[in-house]
């Protein structure tokens, strides 16, 4: 008995053979698109900290606000600055849809003055000034105990937080570009001025 030769078929040739007949009748929604080429997702090293969340504790890696202008603050409920939770959230209203984020980490190392739990000043923060931007747990700031990022924090802008609701401003590029000490105001043109050449700078 003779075999019947059959035309050496390539690979590429099969696969396209495939896409041809089995893809007939066949929308392109049921079809799985192949994965596109993805850069590896870069953060800065001064994002690389978790911390967490103050409502509920779940774990926040700070790289999701990779790509961003982040406003860092240190806050507490019960001082003569606290006011300035409302001139925060209104940054943050403000610039949000422009890449902007608040974070603010409530500390008790300044006069005592954040002695709640967390529900107490998550409660406090939005009942009171109705903030929405993210918060995490009460946590050091200042000293040898201050958590990595303030540490780091310092480290590159050779400024401490003497008090509540210091501010650090970090560029796109995850940079800290500016300080601010705790009686600038939220709404100071200072602190505008400097969020809005961040913002207008391109990674």
């Amino acid at each position: 008995m003779v075999r019947m030769k059959t035309p050496y078929l390539t690979r590429r040739a099969v696969v396209a053979t495939f896409l041809v007949v089995g893809l007939a009748g066949v929308s392109w929604a049921q079809v799985p698109s192949a994965p596109a080429a993805v850069a590896p997702a870069t953060c800065p090293v001064l994002l690389k900290h978790e911390f967490a969340r103050l409502q509920d504790d779940a774990p926040q890696n700070l790289c999701q606000y990779a790509g961003k202008v982040v406003l860092v603050v240190n806050t507490a409920s019960y001082c003569g600055f606290t006011r300035q939770y409302e001139g925060l959230e209104a940054l943050y209203a403000k610039y949000q849809s422009r890449g902007l984020v608040v974070l603010g980490f409530p500390s008790n190392d300044f006069g005592k003055q954040e002695p709640g739990s967390a529900k107490e000043i998550a409660d406090f923060c939005f009942n009171t000034y109705g903030v929405k931007f993210p918060m995490f747990a009460k946590t050091v700031v200042s000293g040898p105990q201050r958590n990595p990022l303030y540490a780091e924090l310092m480290q590159a802008t050779k400024a401490e937080p003497k008090w509540n609701f210091h501010k650090f401003l970090i560029d796109r590029s995850g940079k800290p570009v500016a300080s601010f000490v705790s009686n600038v105001e939220p709404e100071n043109v200072v602190i505008t001025t400097a969020i809005e050449k961040a913002l207008a700078q391109k990674l």
